[in-house]
């Protein structure tokens, strides 16, 4: 299924090159362009978008305000932040806003487009450069809590196995690959494990594992 994607940057250069590199995969069906947060939301309220990819230093309205709004009109659109700042407050706002993944502006375009195709697939994902932000504050959240499991989830081997692999920011199809299994039992088990931890998506469950050490 092609996907369709908006690119949410005011530097026309950058905004261009990103159209460029994904102008060439045959898996995305429309590319939408907005040079500011407003417009990218009258985008999302008019089509049917699956991602956007979504600056943070935006004029007027900033990206993590626009990734909350658009999160309220479509929680099923995935967003990528791309972004050159790695401030642990912005990192920490834009998750709680709803980002699936947060990208350095750094970051080789052939891996966005990898990063892309995994969130579209289920996946959560963050920059090595500040994947420790999300350690950190899973840690600090935890400072005057007691650190052993609220209680026993149920997760079997296997269930515990791909908690694990899905803190490592993989998606379906490579924690697929990995355990030789098909997808459809690696969604299953996904399923599974969102249920027990009584979460609502990955990340959710990826920072409870990491704050009660799950894995």
């Amino acid at each position: 299924m092609k996907s369709k994607i908006l690119i949410v940057e005011d530097h026309e250069l950058t905004r261009f090159g990103l159209k460029t590199a994904f102008d060439s995969c045959d898996w995305v069906e429309v590319i939408y362009e907005a040079d500011s947060a407003e417009s990218g939301i009258e985008i999302v309220e008019n089509n049917k978008v699956d991602l956007v990819i979504m600056d943070l230093g935006l004029p007027g309205m900033n990206g993590i305000e626009a990734t909350s709004e658009i999160k309220e009109l479509n929680p099923e659109s995935k967003i990528v932040i791309l972004t050159s700042h790695n401030d642990t407050q912005e990192v920490l706002n834009s998750l709680k806003a709803g980002a699936n993944a947060y990208c350095s502006k750094e970051i080789n375009p052939k891996r966005l487009i990898q990063v892309v195709q995994s969130v579209l697939d289920g996946a959560s994902w963050f920059d090595p450069s500040i994947a420790h932000v999300v350690l950190e504050a899973a840690a600090k959240s935890q400072k005057n809590e007691v650190v052993t499991p609220e209680k026993d989830y149920g997760l079997t081997a296997r269930e515990s196995q791909i908690l694990k692999l899905i803190t490592e920011g993989l998606s379906n199809n490579e924690i697929a690959n990995q355990l030789f299994v098909s997808i459809n039992t690696t969604k299953a088990h996904v399923a599974s494990i969102l249920q027990k931890l009584e979460v609502d998506d990955r990340l959710q469950a990826a920072l409870k594992a990491l704050k009660e050490r799950l894995v």
